[in-house]
């Protein structure tokens, strides 16, 4: 009897420990994260689950609506905007929900949305018939949307370019959109992520040559300085794109120029505005999308929408230099602008429309006429500033200054510079904006302290979003001047010859010294090409401006320019800025995408399914993208900066899941099974042996 008992217990013993270890280790295997690590279950439960919501963008179908219907329509937009927003929110917050419910997403984040979509688009089709006219018959079918895997590249992967270049953005998504990058304090923030970035120095130079100018040409520059948003006016409005809507934008805009810029500002608004612009002449309204770096930093707006509620965190960065200069056109003369006429360049919705609207040009001081990235955020190397940098629209169909889907009244020139269609020539705006990043680090397949440029939370912080905007509002005298000074090849404009014009402020002046180096004489401080006077009030609290960084905002010399002539994509700007802070020397260009047509309605379906971006962002769907040109052999930016990253992604995993340490901790119950089952063994071979 006592050896039948012991047999009993040695196979307790065995099949308890052996239960218990092989419990633990599926537990192991199957768990995320070590310990409980926050952060860790998200990572893992994302990356087989959805990275974003792809939704048609419904406002790119609307190239005309009538005038009487424009104020609904656009609000209705603005709805189908924030429809997505919060569609996206859930999806990131109900990262359990779907593991446990392989139909969760479509039952309960699709279903819904397509719904609320739909009754959006019938309300945009009565408008329609309430003004006399019939929408789209394509509109019902752009209710639906999908959930884009995280293994899954955009919709935009394998397609080409402008230039007919290959696209891969492959590895952006790379299961951890949604669980941070653990540190920098941007856990639980979608993007960007390891393979968003690159080093700028193992990038093949893609900028080419630009072409020469032809016999009509207009060679001139205008210059304006504006500051650099040191009144810190902000707000998540866009009243081009979203009038009379608060956060139509759902991300943080910078602002110079213009202090009355919000949602509801009227055109008489702007037009009695004060600005910060040294020219109190030049009232126009400058704007983009603020850069942040993801470092832990709780901002004014942390909680709430357009801020850290959608997304959008992380310290807000200055830009050292927001430079602003027009230029004129290869193959002839400039007209006027018409006052109030509004440009939007760049697709903030590219990520999910694809690239065919995408105006983004990102690179390095030093490194400006050699490299432009298109949807890679560049880390530059010590002593070298990240720049941004914008080509706008130059061709005008002479009569609208706005459209319905705020792009078909202007178009990139063509690949030989003219503007075709009948659409005039009009001073080209470029911009130039420079920060001082400290550089992120990847390491194991995460980037820790990223920087990126705020956007719709469904765009997850992807660089090819990057978008500027702008409205028109010089007096008639000063864009006279502006158009004389360009026809006749001269530079004018603030701090023409020199320095270029401080801070933020209205008034003030800079005795320029022909190198850039102006001495301020106005109240905002000195500094280089000219200080700023006093800063205009405003409606919100403006901190009193660094007067340190006031007179750096805008050298002349370094603003980027645009032959508006051959390949899309290529922006190069200006100027090389050394890295060693010196003075910016040479006249590189920015060259933009080449236009076939001024008209981009039907180029947009063909280019992205989803077709352009009505929202804040310039969709021209007709220019070739400001992307290198590849089409003669030039060496593809997308291409390269996706080799390095691809690679990083490849060989490091995108998720940590604990180190050994942490992995012994969480096996201790199988080790302590191990054990049970060798204690059996012996027991059951003691006995064998007392009974023989």
């Amino acid at each position: 009897m006592g050896a039948q008992r012991a047999t009993f217990a040695a196979a307790a013993l065995i099949l308890g420990g052996g239960g218990l270890v092989a419990v633990n280790v599926y537990a192991s295997a199957t768990e995320s994260g070590s310990d409980g690590a926050p952060g860790q279950q998200a990572n893992q439960t994302w990356s087989s689950g959805a990275a974003t919501i792809d939704c048609p963008d419904v406002g790119s179908q609307l190239a005309e609506v009538p005038q009487q219907a424009r104020e609904a329509v656009d609000k209705e937009l603005a709805l189908l905007d924030q429809q997505v927003s919060e569609a996206y929110a859930r999806l990131t917050s109900e990262q359990q929900a779907q593991a446990q419910d392989a139909n969760f997403i479509e039952n309960a984040i699709l279903a819904p949305l397509k719904e609320k979509r739909g009754a959006a688009i019938d309300r945009i089709e009565t408008d329609f018939k309430s003004a006399g006219a019939e929408a789209p018959n394509s509109l019902d079918a752009l209710a639906t949307c999908k959930a884009v895997p995280a293994d899954q590249t955009q919709n935009n992967a394998g397609g080409q370019n402008d230039n007919g270049e290959q696209q891969n953005n492959n590895g952006n998504q790379n299961g951890s959109q949604n669980g941070g990058q653990n540190g920098g304090g941007a856990s639980g923030v979608s993007g960007p992520v390891a393979a968003d970035f690159v080093d700028i120095t193992t990038v093949q130079p893609n900028v080419p040559q630009k072409p020469g100018n032809g016999g009509n040409a207009s060679t001139g520059t205008f210059t304006s300085s504006c500051g650099v948003n040191a009144n810190k006016k902000f707000n998540t409005d866009n009243v081009i794109v979203a009038p009379g809507v608060t956060n139509g934008a759902h991300h943080l805009h910078d602002y110079v120029g213009n202090q009355s810029n919000d949602a509801f500002a009227t055109n008489d608004d702007l037009a009695k505005a004060a600005t910060t612009c040294q020219n109190q002449g030049d009232k126009s309204t400058y704007y983009w999308p603020v850069l942040r770096v993801q470092d832990g930093t709780q901002e004014f707006d942390a909680d709430k929408n357009g801020g850290g509620l959608e997304g959008n965190v992380g310290k807000v960065l200055q830009a050292k230099q927001a430079q602003i200069e027009f230029i004129g056109n290869p193959q002839s003369k400039v007209v006027e602008m018409p006052t109030f006429l509004r440009i939007i360049t760049g697709d903030a919705k590219a990520f999910t429309n694809g690239p065919a609207n995408a105006n983004a040009h990102w690179s390095c001081t030093g490194f400006e006429d050699k490299v432009q990235l298109t949807d890679k955020y560049p880390i530059c190397p010590q002593g070298s500033s990240v720049v941004r940098s914008f080509a706008f629209q130059s061709c005008w169909d002479g009569q609208n200054i706005d459209s319905a889907n705020h792009r078909t009244h202007v178009a990139f020139a063509g690949a030989d510079g003219n503007c075709s269609g009948g659409f005039k020539a009009i001073p080209q705006l470029t911009m130039r904006l420079v920060y001082d990043v400290p550089a992120p680090t990847l390491e194991n397949g995460q980037v820790k302290n990223p920087y990126a440029v705020d956007g719709f939370p469904e765009q997850v912080h992807k660089a090819i979003t990057d978008h500027d905007d702008f409205i028109n509002v010089f007096d008639a005298s000063l864009m006279r001047e502006m158009v004389d000074c360009i026809n006749a090849g001269r530079q004018c404009g603030d701090g023409a010859g020199g320095g270029a014009g401080g801070g933020d402020g209205a008034g003030g002046g800079g005795n320029g010294n022909g190198n850039g180096n102006g001495n301020g004489n106005g109240n905002a401080g000195d500094g280089n090409g000219g200080g700023a006077g006093t800063e205009p009030s405003q409606d919100e609290p403006t901190p009193s401006p660094d007067a340190s960084s006031g007179g750096n905002d805008a050298t002349a010399s370094a603003t980027p320019t645009d032959t508006q002539t051959t390949q899309p994509p290529a922006s190069t700007p200006r100027t090389t800025e050394p890295a060693n802070g010196g003075q910016a020397t040479g006249n590189s260009g920015v060259v933009p995408k080449a236009d076939t047509k001024p008209s981009a309605a039907g180029s947009d379906a063909a280019a992205a399914p989803q077709g352009g971006s009505n929202d804040d962002h310039g969709t021209d769907a007709t220019h070739p993208e400001q992307t290198p040109a590849t089409g003669e052999g030039a060496p593809s930016t997308q291409a390269t900066a996706q080799d390095t990253s691809q690679s990083q992604s490849q060989t490091e995993p995108q998720a940590v899941t604990g180190d050994l340490a942490n992995t012994g901790t969480s096996l201790w119950p199988a080790a302590g099974g191990g054990v049970l089952v060798i204690a059996g063994l012996v027991l059951l071979v003691r006995i064998r042996r007392t009974s023989v």
